[in-house]
């Protein structure tokens, strides 16, 4: 009974304490990131820390003595910040290079001064403070007062390169995190009043005003025929004599109903189904006669309309026009439905692999393109984990590879953090070219992402506990907490003001920006709760990308070039 209860209390003592035990360090690692989740959910005023809260349970646990085998916490912290950044590549990839186009090359541009200007009031605090704020803790709190947990990992990593081995700078993040969170919302607020904006009137200003989603949103509409010049045209000459691009997908003569070719006839008082991007529907419609109602589904010609899906490999990055599904099954394409977002289908568009294309023919038809396309849910079910590892691989070495700039004693590299980034970017956008099959699911994405944050978190915390109190409670705590509201409040306040007052940005796309630039889900999600339009989810979108790469590689370059 005796040797029975010692060897329990080994095999606890072993669990609990013993760092170098596989069983402490699984056990360890579970607890820390459920209960940090479960304390993430919490909201207080509305506002939650989600998976960040992970990091402050890490904490708590190292103060506590709980700890694992540096090397194995070392390892685990790369592991998962590589998975997590690689998998934010790819999701931002497609929409990377697009988000400069046009108006979004301007919302951009103000990101990039938000970042500068953290930057500037970050470096500011630490000339001002005079050694008082080592290097390292002020990126750590710069990156807290941003909420941006990519690029600590990134600026950790950098630290490891050089060998660094004061404080860690996950504390001065910790410290910082909280405040910018409720910085960065209050920012929002107070652009709001200091402007003196009124939402009914910028969201009636929103509906009215021409927006960059005009140009790729379809717009469907069924017209009749009043223009007497298109008595007797064909739909080929129609398209150019209008000079935009839309599609016929049906039209009703005599109250028959046919799916349109080129060669089909017009006549005065046909009625025409017509989708087209919403920037030229009121061209076509006033070039081709007034807008009426008709039920389509209640028709004599048997035909249907359904979204297939891409799921053949050799589909990806085919141009929609180069597959001449009019000419081969007689029916037509009229949108695409892209990561939630419907496109109009212009025949350039280029298709990939998990689009959900609008077919609209006979059924017969419509099933021939459903097998040309593949349509087979199944397939898109297994993530395509050959792409991942070998952009992983392919980032790895990238991250590597030594960079040489005038002027500096070292080469900069990208790192462990940055090399992946920049490979997952190139593989979301260009991947089809290479006949790389990167569309992975949402979920599973955000399952590989939230995966790798939790055990960056974790690890980080776990590491860092042991000297939180010295550090923090005891020591510069304070400072940093004022500094990282300084950082977090200054550049949204400037560039906040500067969008509104003198680019005259809709404040909805404005939260979406101020927001985006700080990549703060909390607070994105309070200018949607705001808002009752999409437009912060857009300029959120149009500046995550830049900003998440510039918040990951300029901590690092800085840590390179200054220290």
């Amino acid at each position: 009974m005796r040797n029975f209860k010692e060897d329990c209390m080994s095999w606890i003592e072993n669990l609990l304490w013993n760092p170098s035990s596989v069983a402490h360090i699984v056990f360890l690692y579970a607890f820390v990131i459920a209960l940090g989740v479960l304390l993430g959910k919490i909201k207080v005023f509305g506002i939650s820390l989600g998976v960040t809260f992970v990091l402050f349970t890490g904490i708590l646990m190292g103060h506590f003595g709980f700890t694992a085998d540096k090397q194995i916490l070392h390892f685990i912290r790369e592991f998962g910040l590589i998975l997590f950044v690689f998998c934010i590549g790819l999701q931002v990839g497609p929409s990377f290079f697009s988000s400069f186009k046009k108006g979004g090359m301007r919302l951009n541009l103000l990101a990039f001064g938000i970042v500068c200007l953290n930057i500037a009031v970050a470096l500011g605090i630490y000339f001002v403070a005079d050694g008082r704020i080592e290097l390292p803790m002020i990126i750590g709190v710069l990156y807290g007062a941003v909420t941006n947990t990519p690029g600590l990992g990134a600026a950790q990593e950098a630290l490891t390169q050089l060998h660094y081995t004061g404080p860690q700078i996950a504390l001065g993040y910790a410290c910082a995190y909280p405040l910018g969170v409720v910085g960065i919302i209050g920012s929002i607020i107070a652009v709001r009043y200091i402007c003196g904006i009124n939402l009914k009137k910028e969201e009636d200003d929103l509906k009215n005003g021409n927006t960059e989603e005009a140009r790729r949103k379809p717009h469907m509409m069924t017209l009749e025929v009043r223009n007497e010049a298109l008595e007797g045209q064909q739909l080929s000459h129609l398209k150019r004599l209008v000079g935009r691009s839309f599609v016929c997908s049906r039209i009703c003569h005599e109250g028959h109903v046919t799916i349109p070719s080129k060669k089909t006839i017009f006549h005065m008082g046909d009625k025409v189904f017509i989708v087209s991007s919403e920037e030229d529907a009121d061209a076509i419609k006033t070039f081709v006669g007034k807008e009426v109602e008709m039920n389509w589904e209640k028709q004599d010609m048997p035909m249907v309309s359904r979204r297939i899906l891409v799921t053949k490999s050799e589909i990806n990055g085919k141009k929609l026009g180069d597959l001449h599904f009019r000419t081969s099954y007689g029916v037509n394409i009229t949108r695409v439905n892209r990561s939630g977002m419907d496109l109009f289908a212009d025949p350039n568009l280029k298709l990939q692999v998990g689009d959900r294309v609008m077919v609209v023919g006979q059924e017969d038809a419509v099933e021939g393109v459903a097998s040309a396309l593949g349509n087979s849910l199944k397939r898109l079910d297994h993530p395509n984990i050959v792409t991942i590892f070998v952009g992983i691989f392919l980032g790895i070495l990238v991250g590597s590879l030594p960079i040489a700039f005038p002027g500096m004693p070292t080469p900069v590299k990208l790192g462990l953090a940055g090399g992946p980034l920049v490979v997952a970017i190139l593989i979301g956008r260009f991947g089809y070219k290479l006949r790389l099959v990167t569309y992975t699911t949402m979920s599973a994405n955000l399952m590989l992402r939230e995966i790798g944050i939790v055990l960056f978190l974790a690890s980080v915390g776990i590491e860092a506990g042991a000297n939180f109190v010295n550090t923090v409670v005891e020591g510069d705590g304070i400072l940093y907490v004022g500094s990282g509201v300084l950082i977090t409040i200054i550049p949204l306040l400037i560039i906040g003001l500067i969008g509104r007052l003198y680019y005259k940005i809709n404040y909805f796309t404005l939260m979406g920006l101020l927001a985006g630039s700080t990549t703060d889900p909390p607070a994105l999600a309070y200018a949607t709760q705001t808002a009752s339009n999409d437009a912060p989810a857009v300029g959120y979108s149009t500046v995550y990308p830049l900003t998440m790469f510039l918040r990951i590689i300029s901590g690092q370059l800085i840590l390179l070039m200054m220290m």
